[in-house]
């Protein structure tokens, strides 16, 4: 029988890990490419040779998901395995069809060939979309854990930018790690806040070979998911994060509905700041796809620095890159702090953009008058710091997961918005830990 030839859809995450898990030396399949979307500049690279295997001595071209037709056509795809996350369903049945009508198999993985097995046990925290609040729910979720006097460890899900077989297997436990491995923005936004708390993070492009690291140092494993994919790992205990301000995404996007569908713990993030329909709109959907499932209600309250700083200033407000372009989110904590504190305006950043910031709103006008944090390398990060510089503003507000003033120049007067996850009655995810590791 005749190997057949697969081309993987993906964002150098979901679909390296697909490759990792099924594909890598599987003598009924070559993987002809893989294609890149939604991250800038990771297309136009090679899966490398040292992770792709014996099969691949020359390793696997990527290339750019519009070139899609092109390559099933003279590459000869028997197959199109779609690999990444945060997409509505009717966007993925468009790619469906645009390989069907192509003659190639249009595939999607499950966790039977995908989800590696952990001798420890697991934690996942996944969510319905990019942005809802799965990084302060992790957090919170470490913190019990360490109060019950558990060793843990998170494992993040990737963002491999850089040189892939040296990010490998990549571990977190000092701010000096970041620089280390040569961290953008979005990764230092993921790992910062975990080193803070004086807790070990890892990441990487070779998931089973990070676990097994882990597991070494770990009472349990946390898997901190990034967009809305589902975990890399099988589970004993799956937390997904869901958004009010965003109702109906929860079975809308996919893989979303999947973590939704799957979900042992259902978190209803934001309450404070949504309208009670659309709180009711998402309570009725989680009823009708998972009505077994234990809904906590919870709240992210903000923190700033100072609010004389916000109080009647022009303000140029920066929010997380990726919960502003494909989370599709039209405002986030920064805005919010803004309305809260009385902000006299907030001022339009895209007269002042300049190289791939002005890409940036290209790509995604809809992120209207709010800068999105883009650092995916040196360059973007550049781009960023004189795009603030040339902005007309009293302040900036810096409502990102880390402190931006830590890795570019602010000349303006600036203060920090941060928040966290507080469960609202019960039973809140204390109780839930509790009761789980009892278990365990």
């Amino acid at each position: 029988m005749d190997k057949q030839r697969v081309i993987i859809m993906g964002a150098a995450g979901r679909d390296f890990h697909n490759f990792n898990t099924w594909f890598r030396g599987n003598e009924a399949y070559e993987v002809v490419a893989f294609t890149a979307a939604q991250i800038p500049d990771i297309d136009g690279r090679a899966y490398p040779a040292e992770l792709a295997g014996e099969l691949y001595p020359a390793g696997i071209p990527i290339y750019d998901e519009a070139e899609l037709p092109r390559l099933i056509t003279e590459l000869g795809a028997d197959q199109v395995v779609f690999s990444y996350s945060d997409i509505p369903h009717e966007v993925v049945m468009h790619k469906a069809a645009l390989v069907n009508s192509l003659g190639a198999d249009f595939l999607m993985l499950g966790g039977k060939k995908t989800a590696v097995k952990s001798s420890k046990p697991v934690i996942a925290i996944n969510a319905i979309r990019t942005g809802c609040g799965k990084s302060q729910t992790t957090r919170r979720v470490v913190e019990i854990l360490k109060e019950m006097g558990k060793k843990v460890v998170s494992i993040r899900h990737p963002m491999p930018y850089g040189d892939l077989v040296a990010q490998k297997v990549q571990r977190y436990a000092e701010i000096a790690d970041l620089e280390k491995h040569q961290c953008t923005i979005e990764e230092m936004e993921e790992y910062e806040p975990h080193i803070a708390m004086n807790s070990v993070i890892y990441a990487g492009v070779d998931y089973e070979a990070i676990l097994r690291e882990a597991e070494k140092e770990a009472d349990v494993i946390i898997w901190d998911g990034g967009n809305n994919d589902t975990s890399f790992y099988q589970t004993d205990l799956l937390i997904t994060v869901v958004d009010p301000h965003r109702p109906g995404h929860e079975v809308s996007y996919y893989p979303g509905e999947t973590n939704l569908r799957m979900a042992d713990i259902i978190v209803i993030n934001k309450i404070e700041t949504a309208h009670p329909e659309d709180i009711e709109e998402v309570r009725e959907n989680i009823r009708h796809i998972n009505p077994k499932a234990v809904v906590v209600d919870a709240a992210s309250p903000l923190s700033v620095e100072n609010i004389n700083l916000i109080t009647n200033k022009k303000v140029l407000v920066i929010e997380d890159g990726p919960t502003l372009t494909h989370g599709e989110m039209q405002y986030g904590a920064g805005m919010v702090a803004a309305e809260k504190w009385g902000a006299a305006e907030a001022v339009d950043p895209r007269p002042y953009t300049v190289g791939t910031i002005t890409e940036t709103f290209e790509k995604y006008p809809e992120i209207g008058t709010l800068l999105p944090a883009m650092g995916y390398g040196k360059e973007q990060m550049k781009d960023l710091e004189e795009t603030i510089a040339k902005t007309d503003c009293d302040t900036v507000i810096i409502g990102t997961p880390i402190d931006l003033r830590r890795v570019i120049n602010i000349k303006q007067p600036s203060v920090r918005v941060t928040y966290s996850l507080q469960e609202i009655g019960k039973p809140d995810l204390k109780d839930i830990l509790i009761e789980f590791m009892h278990g365990k």
